[in-house]
Formats: C-alpha cells, sequence, structure tokens
C-alpha cells in the first residue's frame, strides 16, 4: 500500500522537483558567474551535487521542502538522473539499497551502472522500462544474500528519468526456496519412479496371457485381474515420470540454471523435429498435421527449448481434437517476429478459462484431462519458453469449434547495450490446458 501511495506522490513531487532544481541550478550558476565566486562546497568542480531542497521559499503556506520529505519517507528507493546520468535526487532508501557509487572526482556520486543502462534504454524508445533482478551486496566472497530490486525507470520529460526501485529480496528467497524444494524432490523422486515402471512392465510380461485355443475357464478372472492392474501400475507410473520431467523442466526454465545464449535457429528445423515426436500419437488418432509458410526462417534463441515449445502445442492440440481431424502449423514472419501458430479442430476453450489456461496444474476440463494423461505443465513451460525469449505466446479459441496458439519469438538477435545482471520471474501461477 505504501508503493500505492507513493507512486502517486512521487510523480507529482518529481514534477515540482525537477523544475525548480533546474530554476535554481541556473539561478546559481547566473550569481556565480556574475560574481566571480568559486563553487561551492555542494558542488564540486568536475562532479555533481544534488539539491537538497533546504533552500527553497516556503511559499505563502509555509510548507518548505514538503516534496522533499515527502519523497524521503517513501520505502520505495527514487533516484533522477539527467541528460548526463548524473543523480540530481535521490531519497535516503535509495542510498540504503546501494544505488549510488562514488563519483570520479572526490566528493562526487554516481549512479549505479543498472540505472544508467535503464535511463538510456527509456531515453531511446520512449517506453518505459521495469525488470527485476538480484544485485550481489558485499563482498564477492561473502556469504550475505544478493539484493532483490524491482526497478521501474519512467521519462519525467526529453532528459530526466526516474527510476523507482522496491526491495523484493525476500520474495526472491521464498521462490529460489520453492524452486529449490521442487527441483530437490524432483530428483529424489526420478529414481523410485523409474524402478517402479519397470517393475511394472515386469508385471505385464508376467501376466501376459498366452495365446491358445484351450479353454481359460481356471485361470481367465485371476490373470485378467492382474492384468488390468499391471497395465494401471505401469500408465500412472508413465505419467508420474513425465510430471518429474516437466517439473525439472519447469524449474531450469524459471531460472534456476542460466539460460543458453541465444543462437540461430531454423524454423524448419523445428517443424521437422516437432512432425517426427508427434507423429505416432497423431497417427493413432488419425490426426493429419499439415504446414504451411515460408522456407529458411530463422528464430534466436535455445533450438531445444523452441522445439520444446511447439511441440507442446502440437502435442496440446492432438490430445484436445477428436479423431480423423487436422491440426495446422503455420509460419509468419517480418523484419522483428516469427510467428508460429498450432490451430486445431478441438473442443475449443471456454472464455472464463482462456485466461487461467497458462497456470501450473489448471486443467479447463477435470475429466477429460485425466483421460488425456497431461500433467497440466505444458503450457506452462510453453510460456516460460516465451518469456525468456524475450516472446509470448497467445490463444484464441471459440468453445467447440477449436484453438490457435500463437507462438511469437524474435527474428533478430537481442539488442543488449549493458548487461544486466540474471532476472528473476515471480509469478503466483503458470501451467497447461
Amino acid at each position: 500500500m505504501d508503493t500505492v501511495y507513493g507512486v502517486g506522490l512521487l510523480v507529482a513531487t518529481l514534477a515540482v522537483g525537477v523544475a525548480a532544481g533546474s530554476l535554481l541550478v541556473r539561478a546559481r550558476s547566473s550569481s556565480a558567474a556574475g560574481s566571480g565566486s568559486p563553487p561551492s562546497a555542494t558542488e564540486p568542480e568536475g562532479g555533481h551535487a544534488i539539491d537538497t531542497d533546504d533552500e527553497r521559499p516556503s511559499g505563502k503556506h509555509g510548507m518548505k521542502g514538503l516534496g522533499r520529505k515527502s519523497l524521503d519517507s517513501l520505502r520505495v528507493g527514487v533516484v533522477v538522473l539527467d541528460a548526463d546520468d548524473n543523480p540530481v535526487l535521490v531519497n535516503p532508501a535509495a542510498r540504503a539499497m546501494g544505488l549510488l557509487r562514488s563519483g570520479g572526482v572526490p566528493g562526487t556520486i554516481a549512479a549505479h551502472p543498472i540505472l544508467r543502462t535503464l535511463a538510456g534504454q527509456v531515453r531511446r524508445t520512449g517506453v518505459r522500462r521495469e525488470v527485476e533482478l538480484d544485485l550481489p551486496r558485499g563482498r564477492p566472497d561473502g556469504a550475505q544474500a544478493p539484493l532483490g530490486l524491482h526497478l521501474r525507470a519512467v521519462a519525467l520529460d526529453s532528459t530526466h528519468v526516474a527510476v523507482e526501485a522496491a526491495d523484493v529480496t525476500e520474495s526472491h528467497r521464498l521462490a529460489r526456496v520453492r524452486r529449490d524444494f521442487v527441483a530437490n524432490v524432483s530428483h529424489e523422486l526420478k529414481t523410485p519412479i523409474g524402478a517402479l515402471q519397470l517393475l511394472a512392465e515386469a508385471l505385464l510380461d508376467a501376466t501376459e496371457l498366452p495365446e491358445s485355443d484351450e479353454p481359460a475357464s481356471e485361470w481367465t478372472e485371476d490373470m485378467l485381474a492382474a492384468r488390468r492392474f499391471a497395465e494401471r501400475i505401469h500408465h500412472e507410473s508413465a505419467r508420474m515420470g513425465r510430471l518429474v520431467s516437466e517439473l525439472l523442466e519447469l524449474t531450469r526454465l524459471q531460472g534456476a540454471e542460466p539460460l543458453p545464449t541465444p543462437e540461430p535457429v531454423s524454423v524448419d528445423w523445428v517443424i521437422a523435429e516437432v512432425v517426427d515426436r508427434t507423429r505416432t500419437t497423431a497417427a493413432a488418432k488419425g490426426i493429419d498435421i499439415v504446414y504451411a509458410g515460408p522456407r529458411g526462417a530463422l528464430v534466436y534463441g535455445s533450438d531445444s527449448q523452441v522445439a520444446t515449445a511447439v511441440t507442446n502445442l502440437v502435442e496440446n492440440a492432438i490430445a484436445y481434437s477428436g479423431e480423423d481431424t487436422k491440426v495446422s502449423l503455420t509460419v509468419r514472419q517480418d523484419d522483428d517476429w516469427i510467428e508460429i501458430d498450432v490451430a486445431d479442430q478441438g473442443i475449443g476453450i471456454a472464455p472464463h478459462d482462456v485466461d487461467r489456461i497458462f497456470e501450473r496444474f489448471y486443467r479447463a476440463d477435470q475429466a477429460r484431462s485425466r483421460s488425456t494423461g497431461g500433467t497440466g505443465l505444458g503450457l506452462a513451460i510453453v510460456k516460460h519458453i516465451a518469456t525468456n525469449h524475450g516472446g509470448r505466446v497467445d490463444v484464441t479459441s471459440t468453445l467447440g469449434d477449436g484453438s490457435t496458439f500463437t507462438l511469437r519469438l524474435p527474428a533478430r538477435p537481442p539488442e543488449a547495450p549493458l548487461p544486466l545482471p540474471a532476472a528473476i520471474e515471480i509469478e503466483s501461477g503458470a501451467a497447461g490446458r
């Protein structure tokens, strides 16, 4: 709540503060030039000083320094940078977060490189910039946890940029604990689940009904029951194995492991790989997978992750389509983006479910999802892959008339004028249909 009120107050304060500060600096410069006096102690030569707001007139209502006091009372850190990325306004919260550094001239200060990077991006694009990241604090070999920050940079005018910093260290810590827990449990489950699958296969072999023309009145009931139980155990153990594998994959995508360096990925190869992976499943239901689009298109990212994302979309389309239907793959491209559409002729998605199908374990139709054997994580994985590649995934659907999922990925190498620390995404949920 403090942040909500603070942002509203911040806008008014910054607008007045920057304007008044600029006029005050001009007045001081003119006075110093006319009198020939040397720079004051608060304005070291070759550096930049921060206006303390103490010398401003109080006004007819006696509200001297009210804007500054309001800014200082906020829990969020606020730093305003000028055209040269010099800090002209800083509150105590920003200082406590370590967003300032010693300047090149003794007695001066400079903004953290991350702030300067964000400010430069905002000036170039004119678009508000937000990022969540971990900043190291203390010595590199120290045991102190990194500082989690949510940074939001907004242009105040053509030159000044305000950067708001909220401390989200605790949220990042909880997210890491959650990811580590899921990863550790999943690793521990892989061995017993693998053993269970092997035992289930052994049971299937042992209960295989003999091919004989003789009456089977003495063993049919017991053997059929054993066979049915063995098939059920094998089916559920295979489903649990897929669930563990997808949980590990989702954990990696959420930041437990660094993303590979983006490389050009052939869309032709991705389509061929996806068709090969899903051929058996589609053939079992008599579903045709057709492709339409240009050849030679490239996206930038991880080839394995892009193939996994498109495979999950196609498998999802097959699972929710009827027999003897069609799943269409369409590729569109322009100078900046590649769009891959996966359209089915299935049951469609209800309007109230469309906004939630990318949440973990969310199922639009619980009964049908159990029958298809899905884990509920496929679309969550697609969403995280798209986000990690700087793209997105969208869906349009009509209930009873099929769905179209669109994976949008960059067709150009990512721009990185100054590398940012690894961002951590904090979400309440994200998964499959």
